[in-house]
């Protein structure tokens, strides 16, 4: 999760708790990203959710909650 976000945002590190926002993301990164996670980690994370989770931390646990959901 953290390597597509450094690779889209074109930042060499983040941190898990770093704003998505505060560190440049907008909308076309964001896109970037949403094709990225279900490429990458066969998952589909809706723009609301982007939003409502902008650090890794966060939309990691959202992710994880989704395969809880579906057990």
């Amino acid at each position: 999760m953290r390597t597509i976000w450094c690779r889209e945002l074109q930042l060499d590190d983040i941190a898990v708790d770093d704003d998505f926002f505060a560190l440049g993301g907008q909308s076309v990164i964001m896109a970037k990203i949403q094709v990225a996670f279900i490429e990458e980690l066969g998952v589909e994370v809706p723009v609301d959710q982007m939003f409502l989770n902008p650090t890794v931390a966060s939309i990691s646990a959202y992710i994880e909650s989704l395969g809880a959901a579906t057990k």
